[in-house]
């Protein structure tokens, strides 16, 4: 094995370690691999950290999401962001009824699933690293295996500040449609038969009182009959709503919909769940923000791959899975804190990565199959007795 892929020791060189994407997962990989003078590079395609709205808000559990920001040395920064509120759970009917509420116990604000919004973790993670950490404008396009066992990554549109850069470990974390899974796996993501249709309302406590008191200080879900609603307390007084469908997926170019008439999409919308209540119909109806269509996609279960020396994955790719699981941003938290502690701890990469994926394969097989449970029951005919069944369960 080459010396440049030994871990640091004194007369050892530094191993050069690449991260694809600068999401949750690859973020704290690379403050943990700094915090013990490792110093990965993430390579990133987005501009600028602001260059894209990063989503909806995230739980972050206890031994996956929280454990691994604890890991980081980032635990009380993250608790000063978050809303321990944020874990209100409620289901209504489709007539508008609330049919169960769980409100946070004390107990819950101190140890349960406080919520932050992405953008806010996200910043959270940039700014505990050093501003060179991150390559931004870095679009990946190949990655090339050397006869040394190295891989020379080459990105879009190369230049002086886009050469072809080589390394000992490629960290792929570049999300559902990753090229760096394509080395060593041939699984793509698949449609789950589920489209979200996003949508929000701004400034909600004054402007869209009704819907801001329905939907709580938390997460507020009416599923029913393979359709349904999703609505989320983000901060700055912002809700983020999504519109579930059990439906085909190129279900707007069947309907011949344009995406960006939002009059048309919202009078496809309504009719899709006509006989609901209108005070949930205000979702469609009252939106501050458009339509932006989401199918969901995942990998599928189960998804392995055979160990390559210089190769690895975390987070969506390695195991994209539908949101219902509530794990992928916890679980791509957690992988990302495994590999870096494996880094640190063994003596080579290969040995390092061999007892990472020991490690990640298992688990993210289990999760991702309660995450394929999860969005089935939750759009299913009777998914209102299923889900009201499953918060009972766990509430």
């Amino acid at each position: 094995m080459s010396t440049s892929r030994t871990r640091t020791h004194a007369g050892t060189p530094t191993p050069r370690i690449a991260i694809i994407g600068a999401g949750p997962g690859g973020l704290i990989c690379a403050r943990i691999l700094r915090r013990h003078g490792i110093a990965a590079t993430l390579y990133e395609r987005d501009a600028s950290r602001a260059a894209r709205d990063q989503g909806g808000t995230l739980d972050m559990h206890p031994h996956s999401g929280r454990h691994a920001l604890h890991r980081a040395g980032l635990l009380d920064e993250f608790l000063a962001l978050a809303r321990p509120e944020g874990q209100q759970m409620r289901l209504v009917g489709r007539d508008g009824h609330v049919l169960f509420d769980a409100l946070p116990t004390e107990a819950d604000a101190a140890e349960g699933n406080p919520e932050i919004d992405r953008g806010q973790l996200r910043d959270l993670l940039l700014d505990s690293l050093d501003p060179t950490a991150v390559r931004w404008g870095h679009q990946l396009t190949r990655v090339e295996p050397r006869d040394d066992g190295t891989h020379r990554l080459h990105f879009a549109d190369d230049t002086t500040d886009h050469t072809p850069v080589d390394v000992d470990l490629v960290i792929g974390a570049d999300g559902a449609w990753s090229r760096v899974r394509r080395l060593l796996s041939d699984a793509t993501p698949v449609y789950t038969g589920v489209t979200f249709v996003e949508t929000g309302l701004d400034d909600a406590d004054i402007r869209h009182p009704a819907l801001a008191e329905l939907t709580g200080n938390g997460t507020m879900m009416a599923l029913d009959d393979n359709r349904g609603f999703v609505a989320q307390r983000n901060s700055g007084g912002h809700i983020r709503v999504y519109i579930g469908l059990r439906t085909g997926e190129d279900w707007h170019r069947h309907a011949g919909l344009d995406l960006t008439d939002t009059t048309a999409v919202r009078g496809a919308l309504l009719d899709r769940f006509s006989g609901w209540s209108p005070d949930l119909l205000g979702f469609i109806t009252r939106t501050d923000s458009g339509y932006t269509n989401r199918p969901l996609y995942a990998l599928p279960v189960p998804h392995t791959w055979t160990p390559t020396p210089g190769l690895t994955l975390l987070g969506d790719a390695a195991h994209l899975m539908s949101p219902f699981s509530g794990m992928g941003a916890n679980l791509a938290m957690l992988d990302g804190a495994d590999l870096a502690q494996a880094i640190v701890e063994h003596p080579t990469i290969d040995q390092a990565v061999t007892a990472y994926e020991k490690i990640l394969l298992p688990r993210s097989i289990e999760a991702a199959e309660g995450a394929a449970e999860g969005i089935d029951g939750a759009f299913a005919p009777d998914s209102a007795e299923q889900t009201l069944a499953h918060m009972a369960r766990h509430h």
